[in-house]
């Protein structure tokens, strides 16, 4: 992974509307929220070759560039409808739940954590979980198999939980509901532009990931910036300096607005 180095001693701010990163009242209230794949584990890659070859056994041209553009956070269920509407291709069940297998097995045998993620993780003393928009079974595996389950069981939620996946609002307020966190109080470190999008409908801070192994097929570090998250970077090493930030900057708030009180009563 390319380690940005200026992300680490500014981690990238992307929103032109602000100098520094936004603070969250009540730091100690505040939910991490992690999407899983391309953030938390490395299987972008694996994934999209596993449905390209598939797509490509059905006879239909779909080059590695627009899989990762059309495709990347969103759910089985909308890559496939867009298979359906947009490239006349069409699965069965049991052709998905044997793609399903081929996914798997290699998940198992292949997939790698996101470089510097467990130190972060460790380094990281806040409430966490994932929103992700695979299905459980596959969350559970991808973190199983990195050992990374510890970090997040029982706090896994998926787009099947809900009506309207990624880039809707849904998946983030039901996680955030279901481990008792305000909106407001919630941090998403996501990687995709539909997970991005998601997460500020939702009113949410957002941290945006571009250092997976997918991320130049993707031009991700480009479409990403062009979305104006709270912040960007591409070094996980990283994040733990980027929540600090945004806790010193809420406990500087909290100040001003306790002598602001004092100064009016």
């Amino acid at each position: 992974v390319h380690v940005d180095t200026a992300a680490r001693r500014d981690h990238s701010r992307c929103r032109d509307d602000a100098n520094e990163l936004r603070p969250i009242e009540s730091m100690s209230k505040r939910l991490l929220i992690f999407d899983c794949d391309g953030v938390l584990v490395d299987s972008e890659c694996l994934a999209t070759d596993v449905l390209l070859d598939d797509i490509r056994a059905a006879g239909a041209k779909i080059d590695d560039h627009t899989a990762y553009t059309r495709f990347l956070g969103r759910s089985d269920e909308t890559v496939f409808g867009i298979l359906r509407d947009e490239f006349d291709v069409s699965f069965t069940r049991s052709e998905i739940a044997l793609m399903q297998e081929h996914l798997n097995a290699r998940l198992r045998s292949e997939l790698c954590p996101i470089a510097g993620v467990v130190d972060a993780l460790n380094s990281i003393d806040q409430r966490v979980c994932v929103a992700s928009s695979s299905q459980p079974e596959r969350i559970r595996l991808s973190l199983s198999a990195t050992g990374l389950l510890g970090h997040f069981e029982p706090h896994i939620y998926s787009a099947s939980m809900v009506a309207n996946g990624k880039p809707a609002p849904d998946l983030f307020l039901h996680a955030a509901a279901a481990v008792g966190a305000a909106p407001e109080h919630c941090i998403v470190i996501e990687d995709s532009p539909a997970g991005i999008r998601a997460a500020q409908s939702a009113g949410m801070t957002v941290l945006a990931y571009h250092g997976g192994s997918h991320a130049a097929l993707s031009n991700l570090e480009t479409t990403v910036k062009a979305l104006q998250p709270d912040a960007c970077f591409d070094d996980m090493r990283a994040l733990p300096d980027l929540i600090a930030e945004i806790a010193m900057r809420a406990r500087n708030s909290d100040s001003a607005a306790t002598v602001a009180a004092k100064e009016t009563g």
